[in-house]
């Protein structure tokens, strides 16, 4: 395993697929037939559930748990305490309805958020820390609150660059910071 570091308390069950220079840090425990891309860091304490899968770049902080159902794209950040829940009903006996939930790439999770499965969360957007997702949340938008509320829109270095009273339709705005040229719809955040 190319670059793989593990460290010594960590728990890695038969059958994860690791990319390249991946790091799995104290107490992690990452399940059978989980995917991790090239540069995933697994945080002290973290869960990474059975066939979950992880795109390239993606830092995981320390005791956040990705249970089955979570798909997370590339150059994903996800804060200290992040909870991804995976069914809608849960019981401790009973059936168990896993429902997806989808991660687009460049994502920014806030520490303590909570993201109700079944929703997926658009392209560059910012979570608060915090915030519960309980809807489906469009690219570029910055969330916060319980339940998460729009705020405006962000840039890909996660800079505010537009208030949420932006009408819908498309829009390519700059970035007054790094100076990228923003590309996106906006769209209401749905169920």
């Amino acid at each position: 395993m190319d670059g793989l570091f593990v460290h010594e308390s960590a728990h890695f069950e038969d059958g994860v697929n690791f990319g390249k220079n991946c790091k799995i840090w104290h107490y992690a425990h990452v399940r059978t037939n989980a995917t991790l891309g090239n540069n995933v860091i697994v945080g002290k304490s973290s869960f990474i559930d059975v066939n979950v899968k992880i795109g390239n770049n993606v830092k995981i902080q320390n005791l956040v748990s990705v249970y089955n159902g979570v798909t997370i794209g590339n150059d994903v950040f996800i804060g200290p305490h992040v909870v991804f829940t995976n069914d809608l009903y849960p019981r401790s006996v009973g059936d168990w309805n896993i429902t997806p939930t989808f991660v687009d790439d460049g994502v920014s999770i806030g520490a303590n958020s909570t993201i109700i499965c079944g929703n997926n969360i658009g392209a560059n957007s910012l979570i608060a820390a915090g915030s519960v997702v309980t809807k489906n949340i469009p690219p570029h938008a910055l969330i916060a609150g319980n339940p998460g509320r729009l705020l405006g829109w962000v840039c890909r270095c996660a800079r505010k660059i537009a208030d949420k009273t932006l009408k819908e339709g498309s829009h390519s705005i700059t970035c007054d910071h790094c100076k990228t040229i923003n590309d996106f719809d906006v769209l209401p955040l749905t169920k």
